[in-house]
């Protein structure tokens, strides 16, 4: 708990949303870091502060936000005080945000982060990258998650930790759920757990290689990139697959979830492997595959993921497909039509789309999807994907 108390005085002491800005003498990329927006999390506080403390302006290009997420909870100590601030990103809630004259405290704090991410908007064209720094309540590897667009991830590959994709069908309303519907490349990077030292050491390692990958620093005054890239490679146990969920468990209101204790996100298990208990029933994994960030704290509503590793192969026919925009072939099918081409958004009819393989979509690109009675909207990343804003990119 040491570097917990140290940032919690830190998140005090510092009330400012923006806790480090650093602008260069020369142009470049503008990178925001995102730390906190769970006030559990610390390990991405410090990191930011240890990094970001050894950058000097006059060898930078562009610009640097290192930007508090949760201010209320970080000082509590806690994931969130009234909702969790990571759940709360939505058109329809930020739309319904702006009528209203009543806020919880959790959107206070998204009020002020949304007139900082529009402001950014407003600026030159440079590219544009959202990183958000996290923690797991359980064991963990490094890991990145992203929404799969190829910008994400061919950006993500730049980084020896595991990768995985799909989160955003499973959660409503992260932060770079939204960020990345605007067709900005933003990458979630989960250090490890909460209160693990080594968390913070993945984080400074990670944020580091950020910086280099962004072009942002002239010197090497972070050390040898070497040194970041072994950090993370010996602490992800040479895991560096892509992976994609497959399940969750969503605990529903006055659900008594209690997970199996001694699990860590990316183990191996098995088919009928028991993993928890809800309302006193034995839940019990319906496959042979990882599980991925199983629940060992009181706050929260996601019991525990599945994931399954991707075959390079399927990676591959999937870029292709997308770079030809081949998505237009779903519309032949019965049932399917344009909802919106330009935004990438597709209508399905419910009769048609169940006795299609989710894969199939996922093959073109379409993820996210939202349900009514008799359809799906179902959104394609690739179509909004701002490439031109990053083809001279040293990674692209």
């Amino acid at each position: 708990m040491q570097t917990a108390i140290k940032s919690h005085k830190e998140a005090e002491s510092k009330p400012e949303r923006v806790f480090h800005y650093l602008k260069g003498k020369y142009p470049g990329a503008t990178v925001v870091f995102f730390a906190g927006i769970h006030g559990n999390e610390f390990a991405g506080v410090d990191a930011l502060n240890k990094v970001l403390n050894k950058v000097d302006a006059a060898n930078l290009n562009g610009e640097i936000y290192a930007v508090y997420g949760n201010i209320k909870a970080l000082k509590e100590n806690k994931r969130f005080l009234e909702l969790d601030l990571n759940r709360m990103w939505t058109t329809q809630k930020l739309d319904i945000l702006e009528g209203k004259s009543k806020f919880t405290q959790e959107e206070e704090e998204q009020i002020e982060l949304f007139e900082f991410i529009k402001q950014l908007f407003q600026k030159s064209p440079s590219p544009l990258y959202f990183i958000d720094l996290h923690t797991t309540s359980s064991k963990s590897l490094p890991f990145i998650t992203i929404n799969d667009a190829i910008i994400n991830r061919k950006f993500s590959q730049c980084f020896p930790v595991p990768i995985v994709l799909g989160i955003e069908e499973y959660l409503e309303g992260p932060l770079l759920s939204y960020l990345n519907k605007l067709g900005y490349v933003s990458l979630g990077f989960e250090a490890g757990q909460h209160v693990d030292p080594q968390s913070i050491k993945s984080c400074v390692a990670f944020v580091s290689l950020v910086l280099k990958h962004t072009g942002h620093l002239l010197n090497n005054e972070l050390g040898d990139y070497t040194i970041h890239e072994k950090t993370l490679i010996e602490a992800s146990k040479n895991v560096n697959s892509i992976f994609e969920v497959i399940y969750k468990h969503h605990i529903q209101p006055r659900e008594i979830f209690v997970m199996k204790p001694g699990f860590k996100s990316f183990q191996n298990i098995e088919k009928g492997t028991f993993l928890a208990t809800s309302n006193g029933k034995r839940l019990y994994s319906d496959f042979n595959a990882q599980l991925f960030m199983p629940l060992y704290q009181n706050s929260g509503n996601d019991g525990f993921f599945i994931i399954r590793k991707i075959p390079r192969f399927f990676l591959k026919l999937s870029t292709s497909l997308r770079d030809i925009k081949a998505d237009v072939l779903l519309t032949i099918l019965p049932g399917i039509t344009w909802y919106d081409k330009k935004q990438g958004i597709l209508k399905a009819n419910l009769s048609v789309t169940r006795f299609l393989a989710k894969s199939i979509f996922h093959l073109f690109g379409y993820r996210n999807k939202q349900i009514d009675e008799t359809h799906l909207l179902l959104y394609n990343r690739e179509r909004v994907s701002k490439k031109e804003m990053y083809k001279n990119e040293s990674w692209y």
